[in-house]
C-alpha cells in the first residue's frame, strides 16, 4: 500500500466571497485528480473566502465570542474550547498568511464547508468519490509542536474503529479507534508549509485503507465532555472551584455528584454526605428552611463536623475545598447560605444520618453555568 501526498501549487491568493472549487479546479486537474482521491486544504483559505476576517485590534473580543469555556491560562496564552467543541490556543484566531491588521476566525461550520466543497469539486471534476479534509494547526498537551489535524470532513470517515479486529498474533483489539481524518491531515501538513504558499493538497492511497467505515463529519473527532478526563488546567479549576452567588437550575447526574464526594472525602467518607433523591432533598428543605440555595439545586452534600471538636473545622473545611474542585471537573458547581440557620437535629432526622452526626453545613449542587468565563 503506497500513499501519495501532492501539494497543490498556483492557487491564487484568497479573497472574500470567492470560489474556491474554480481555484482549486485547475491544480487539480495538472495532477489530475481521480476517484478516491482527497483534497486537504487549510483553514485559512476556508475562512477567508467565507468571509471569516476580524480587524486585529478585536482580537480579545473575537477570542471570547468564539468561545464557551476557558480550559487553560497563563500570562497571555489562552486555551478555549471553541463553540465548534474544539480545544485550541485562542479559539483558533490566527494572523498568519492574512493582510496586515487582520485576523481570521475558523470556519462557522467546517464540515458543512468541507461537504460543499466536496460536492462543487466532484461536479467539476466529473468524479464519483472525492473526499475533502479542511486542516488547522493545534498544540497539543505535553508535547511541543504543532500538527495538522481535520477541523472539517466529508466524504471519508473521520474515525476507523478497529476494535474488535484482531492484531497480526490474532489477539482482539479492545481500544484502538484510529483518528483517520487527522492522519490525513498530518500528513497533508508535510507539503502544505506557511512559507510556501500551498494552502492545499492532494492525498492519494489512503480511502482505500477505510474498508467499508461509512463518512461521516470532524466533528464526530471531539470528544464528549462527560467523556473528557482533562476539561481544564489545576489553576483554572482550583481558582473558580469555590461556591457561586446562584445556581442555575437543572438536574444533577447522581453518578457524578456520588463520584465527586468519594473523591473529596477520599480518607473520612463520614465528613460529606450526598443528598441526591428527589424524597431526600425534599425532607432537606423541609428540615432547613433558611437555606434558599437548596429551593434551585437540583441536589446537596451536608458537611459534617469528623474526629474531634480541634480539628473538626479544619478538616472539613478541607474537604469542601476538595468537593469545589472535583464538583467542578465533573461540570458542577455549588451554593451555599452561610448566614442561615442549621438545625442539626432536624437534619440529622430528616437524612437519618445517625445519633453521633454533626452536621456544620449544607451545599446546594446544580449545574455548573455555561459561560466563556467557565
Amino acid at each position: 500500500m503506497t500513499v501519495e501526498v501532492i501539494p497543490l501549487r498556483g492557487v491564487p491568493e484568497v479573497e472574500p466571497g470567492d470560489d474556491l472549487a474554480a481555484l482549486l479546479e485547475a491544480p487539480l486537474r495538472s495532477i489530475p485528480a481521480a476517484d478516491g482521491d482527497v483534497v486537504a486544504i487549510t483553514q485559512k483559505v476556508v475562512s477567508k473566502a467565507e468571509g471569516r476576517l476580524v480587524r486585529a485590534d478585536e482580537r480579545a473580543r473575537a477570542i471570547d465570542d468564539e468561545s464557551v469555556a476557558v480550559v487553560a491560562r497563563r500570562g497571555e496564552v489562552v486555551i478555549v474550547r471553541t463553540r465548534h467543541g474544539f480545544v485550541c490556543a485562542n479559539a483558533g484566531i490566527d494572523a498568519s498568511n492574512v493582510p496586515d491588521g487582520w485576523l481570521t476566525l475558523l470556519p462557522e461550520d467546517p464540515d458543512g464547508s468541507a461537504e460543499r466543497l466536496k460536492k462543487e469539486l466532484a461536479d467539476r471534476l466529473g468524479l464519483a468519490r472525492l473526499a475533502v479534509v479542511i486542516t488547522d494547526t493545534f498544540g497539543r498537551p505535553w508535547r511541543e509542536g504543532v500538527l495538522d489535524v481535520a477541523i472539517g470532513c466529508a466524504g471519508l470517515p473521520p474515525l476507523l474503529d478497529l476494535r474488535g479486529t484482531p492484531d497480526d498474533r490474532g489477539r482482539t483489539l479492545d481500544s484502538t479507534v484510529v483518528a483517520f481524518a487527522d492522519a490525513v491531515a498530518a500528513a497533508s501538513g508535510l507539503v502544505m508549509q506557511k512559507a510556501a504558499r500551498v494552502p492545499a493538497a492532494l492525498v492519494r492511497g489512503v480511502i482505500a485503507l477505510t474498508g467499508d467505515a461509512p463518512p461521516g463529519p470532524a466533528r464526530a473527532i471531539v470528544r464528549r465532555a462527560e467523556d473528557d478526563l482533562f476539561r481544564e488546567s489545576a489553576l483554572i479549576s482550583s481558582a473558580a472551584a469555590g461556591p457561586i452567588e446562584r445556581l442555575e437550575p437543572g438536574a444533577v447526574r447522581r453518578e457524578d455528584l456520588e463520584e465527586a464526594v468519594r473523591a473529596a472525602a477520599e480518607h473520612d467518607p463520614s465528613i460529606l454526605v450526598a443528598v441526591t433523591s428527589a424524597a431526600a432533598l425534599r425532607r432537606l428543605r423541609r428540615a432547613a428552611p433558611g437555606h434558599r440555595s437548596l429551593r434551585v439545586g437540583g441536589a446537596a452534600v451536608v458537611v459534617c463536623a469528623p474526629g474531634s471538636v480541634g480539628s473538626s473545622a479544619l478538616r472539613a473545611g478541607a474537604a469542601i475545598g476538595a468537593l469545589g474542585s472535583t464538583l467542578r471537573a465533573t461540570g458542577m458547581a455549588w451554593s451555599w447560605d452561610p448566614d442561615a440557620e442549621l438545625d442539626r437535629a432536624a437534619v440529622v432526622a430528616a437524612l437519618e444520618l445517625g445519633e453521633d452526626a454533626r452536621p456544620i453545613a449544607i451545599l446546594a449542587i446544580g449545574p455548573r453555568p455555561r459561560s466563556g468565563a467557565a
